[in-house]
């Protein structure tokens, strides 16, 4: 699938965000088909392209700011002065949608804010995305992903119990709550944009950080409201299935993810333990969740005796799910991730390519995936402007003056 026949092929979007909700918001958008342009600050750009290393090999460009910018075009603009508001303005104006994640009532001093675009494009979807949302009591806080991480509870959801070695609160190996506010963000858009085309208006879309990590404790958060139990940490463990955490074996771990009464049947008689699955203390998941400081250690001592691999195809053969703990390089090199395409390598004007990782998405088997690579700061400014009608003389005098 060509990007001219990508679901969003058409819709504009100006992305004014940095850092990773809003542009991972942005990218999604762009792996549709749409033309995304980023906003950048001269000489600097996003945060996130000086957050190394690792660099990508013959570019100046960060791991970082790889992860969540493909499929995009870079403007330089310097919204603090009047001219560069003036270029951000008509670039709205031929806009669909504004990504933003300024503080709230950040971008109101540069007439920027959406009361005051909304009367230059009332078509146009803006979404702002902050920490705590554009109403709370900690309206005027800055929201970071790690901090967000502690006070929407899941840090104490994740890690060991505190009475075990090792134990007490433990954040997300990545930005989760950074990356599910992105796709929030972007299926937000998307409704937005389905709206609009029965009433002709845009709206503005308010997203805040914390309310989205609350708004993911998923099933945890329903523990709790229901029963008015504090969930606490288990480690690799599940609060409402047993078996289901990782297991040490005769060489390593691996995870068991036995769902269902029948799986656990298949589990123990794969075990030679079979008087287990009629033990009525273990019989139903109710009773193993009930008894699980019982049942585990017994599972422990048996998994103990053969190596992972040895498991691993004894469980596939009969239906039980369970798999390795796999590192990155293992990951990539899964025969499903190679199969699948998830990661990409794109041409790159700087390092000639480099290799991302690809959208998961896939519409009639064709991957919505961007084709360009994450740009280099300002690569686009010149064409975008052109684009623009502002003329070459214009941008060389803004050029000169730093306002792009």
């Amino acid at each position: 699938m060509n990007e001219l026949t990508k679901p969003l092929a058409g819709i504009k979007v100006l992305d004014i965000s940095r850092v990773l909700a809003g542009p991972w918001c942005g990218q999604m958008l762009a792996d549709m088909g749409a033309d995304v342009i980023k906003v950048e600050r001269p000489g600097s750009g996003d945060d996130t392209r000086h957050w190394g290393p690792p660099w990508l090999a013959g570019s100046e460009e960060s791991a970082y700011y790889l992860c969540a910018n493909r499929g995009k075009r870079s403007v330089t603009v310097d919204m603090a002065k009047p001219e560069g508001q003036a270029v951000i303005k008509q670039l709205v104006a031929n806009s669909d949608v504004l990504i933003e994640n300024f503080k709230v009532g950040g971008l109101k001093r540069y007439g920027l804010d959406y009361a005051s675009l909304k009367t230059l494009n009332p078509r146009l979807i803006y979404c702002s995305i902050t920490g705590f949302g554009q109403e709370s009591p900690y309206a005027h806080r800055a929201g970071y992903d790690f901090m967000i991480q502690a006070m929407g509870g899941i840090m104490s959801l994740t890690g060991k119990p505190d009475s075990e070695p090792g134990g007490g609160p433990v954040k997300s190996g990545v930005a989760f709550t950074d990356i599910f506010t992105g796709l929030y963000a972007a299926n937000a858009i998307l409704a937005a944009l389905y709206q609009r085309r029965d009433s002709g208006e845009g709206c503005h879309i308010d997203m805040a950080l914390m309310d989205v990590q609350v708004g993911v404790l998923a099933n945890q958060a329903l523990n709790y409201l229901t029963s008015g139990n504090v969930p606490q940490r288990l480690g690799n463990a599940h609060p409402n299935i047993v078996p289901y955490q990782a297991f040490a074996t005769q060489d390593g771990h691996m995870i068991m993810a036995v769902g269902n009464d029948e799986q656990f049947k298949r589990f123990c008689a794969v075990l030679s333990l079979p008087a287990l699955a009629e033990d009525p203390r273990f019989a139903t998941n109710g009773a193993r969740v009930n008894n699980r400081a019982l049942l585990v250690p017994q599972l422990e001592a048996a998994l103990a005796q053969r190596s992972t691999d040895e498991w691993l195809a004894a469980f596939e053969a009969v239906g039980v799910p369970c798999g390795p703990i796999n590192t990155l390089d293992r990951v990539f090199d899964d025969p499903h991730v190679k199969a699948r395409g998830l990661k990409q390598t794109l041409p790159h004007d700087q390092a000639g390519q480099v290799d991302l990782v690809a959208n998961p998405i896939r519409f009639n088997g064709a991957q919505m995936s961007a084709t360009t690579a994450p740009p280099h700061l300002g690569q686009h400014t010149e064409s975008v402007l052109e684009e623009l009608g502002i003329s070459l003389e214009q941008r060389t005098a803004m050029r000169a003056a730093g306002i792009i």
